[in-house]
């Protein structure tokens, strides 16, 4: 089995009864912990119009994070390319490249992270999303370069900043688009797995190296809900599944606690839905989470799992990333 990193994703989420400053200070919190546990990263992802996440201003909210730890890298997991001009997140980014040097990550998505009404009022257009989108990653490393000094359009700050580019996809699309321009490929697999295996061999088999990447680097994002039982994890991953069945439903009420039975909550239909968009999701005690992460890997052989916790509690949440972080060094030393 391939040796592989863990990263935290996480999408600032807004719980009942709680407020979004909150929410912050919870994100915060867990950053601070995952770094002590030498996590190698942690993302935030940019989603608009959803009670239920407090990460929209993904730039402002990744400064935050970073101005409260001390050396985990922090990026976004990602920012939607399309619903923002090249330049401004060029200047984002450089403003948080040059506050907090060699830590940040831009990983930059297509979608726009929300419904299509609020799309709109994000100013895209879809009729040239899939055309200008590997367009304003080439912007983007332009604004980044040296050599753009001599230009009449200059993102400062921005410029000359090592800012690596990460591509995140949920379809092959963008794992053909990474092995293209040698760049590393985070897939979405904790809500979009059907087509993971496709695009990882899309991207392996097409990979042209870069100077940046001269090998293919990728990322994983999955479900992990860890707990000191399996039946304890399987209580808590009834937000989970909660979470997921309201996006069904489009009700967007920020996520709920745990139930006893999630049966009473989800019909046969909603449940198979649900259960095929998590299919790669890590629920249970370290003994169970273990030896799924080892089939996972011997599968997919990625170079970084990154984990996505939907725990309504957050001694809970901060104790799952515990257990994975000691599961995944007892996999390194039976290596």
């Amino acid at each position: 089995m391939k040796k592989f990193e863990i990263s935290v994703l996480d999408l600032a989420p807004v719980k009942q009864n709680k407020t979004i400053h909150d929410t912050f200070n919870d994100s915060l919190e867990l950053a601070q912990k995952v770094e002590d546990l030498n996590y190698k990263r942690f993302w935030l992802a940019e989603h608009h119009n959803m009670a239920s996440i407090a990460s929209s201003a993904t730039s402002v909210l990744i400064g935050f994070i970073a101005n409260g730890t001390k050396k985990i890298r922090v990026g976004s997991g990602g920012v939607m390319l399309p619903n923002h001009s090249s330049l401004v997140i060029a200047e984002q980014f450089g403003t948080l490249e040059s506050l907090f040097p060699k830590r940040i990550d831009l990983g930059v998505g297509r979608a726009p992270g929300t419904d299509g009404l609020t799309a709109k009022a994000l100013g895209r257009n879809p009729n040239n999303i899939n055309q200008y989108f590997p367009q304003q990653i080439l912007e983007l490393q332009r604004y980044f370069s040296i050599e753009n000094s001599e230009s009449l359009v200059r993102a400062i700050p921005g410029e000359g900043c090592d800012i690596p580019i990460y591509i995140l996809g949920s379809s092959t699309d963008s794992a053909w688009l990474a092995a293209e321009m040698g760049l590393p490929y985070a897939f979405a697999g904790h809500f979009a797995p059907d087509m993971m295996e496709t695009a990882f061999e899309i991207y392996r088999g097409n990979y042209q190296p870069s100077e940046s990447f001269p090998k293919p680097y990728l990322i994983a994002c999955v479900n992990g809900i860890a707990a000191e039982t399996d039946q304890e994890a399987k209580k808590l991953s009834t937000t989970l599944y909660q979470a997921f069945i309201n996006i069904i439903r489009n009700d967007r009420k920020p996520y709920s606690p745990p139930v006893a039975d999630i049966d009473d909550v989800w019909n046969p239909m909603e449940k198979a839905h649900v259960l095929r968009m998590l299919r790669y999701s890590f629920i249970g005690s370290a003994e169970k989470i273990k030896n799924e992460m080892q089939q996972f890997q011997n599968m997919f052989g990625v170079d970084e799992m990154m984990i996505t916790s939907h725990i309504y509690e957050q001694e809970a949440r901060i104790n799952s990333y515990k257990i994975f972080r000691s599961v995944v060094d007892d996999l390194s030393l039976s290596i």
